[in-house]
């Protein structure tokens, strides 16, 4: 019962330091990088996945050796492309 009340804590805790860097960035003249980087800091980790899951776990997830099967199945051996050869001009 600790744990996820300490989380939430923490995390209210960091929204609102990041919230009085960004309000004084914007408000007050005299910010300086202090604030720059906690208010850089809290909108680059907005940009982490979160929300990811082991490949494992993940619905739909693809096989570990399915691409390079699919990729061995679609070239014959030897071909560097299975891509129609290009047209010539007046051929």
């Amino acid at each position: 019962m600790a744990g996820p009340t300490v989380r939430r804590g923490v995390t209210l805790g960091l929204g609102a330091l990041w919230w009085w860097a960004v309000a004084r960035l914007v408000l007050t003249p005299d910010a300086g990088g202090l604030e720059g980087a906690i208010a850089a800091g809290g909108w680059g980790l907005s940009l982490l996945p979160v929300h990811c899951v082991p490949k494992a776990r993940a619905a739909g997830a693809v096989g570990a050796g399915r691409w390079r099967q699919a990729w061995r199945a679609g070239r014959p051996a030897g071909a560097a492309t299975t891509a129609s050869p290009p047209r010539r001009s007046g051929g």
